[in-house]
């Protein structure tokens, strides 16, 4: 009978609290500046990664280019086979 009502305590059904707020929304929000430099950032690394990829493709240009060179001055050096 004990363990009946021990158990009976710890599965009734307690209402929890309620939690309120006296907080303004205004103050946890981040609001239009928090829009603002979030966007400015957002385009600032945009651009950045535009920079970034222009710099690598032109890096790949110049390395085709000087291979293409080192090639044709190795063909011009080495004399044409005999038959």
């Amino acid at each position: 009978m004990i363990w009946r009502l021990a158990i009976g305590r710890l599965t009734d059904a307690t209402p929890s609290p309620v939690p309120t707020s006296n907080i303004s929304d205004d103050l946890v929000t981040p609001g239009v500046w928090g829009f603002v430099i979030t966007a400015l950032i957002m385009i600032a690394v945009i651009l950045l990664i535009i920079d970034m990829v222009r710099r690598l493709r032109r890096l790949n240009y110049r390395a085709e280019i000087r291979q293409r060179l080192e090639d044709e001055r190795a063909a011009a050096s080495t004399p044409p086979p005999t038959a």
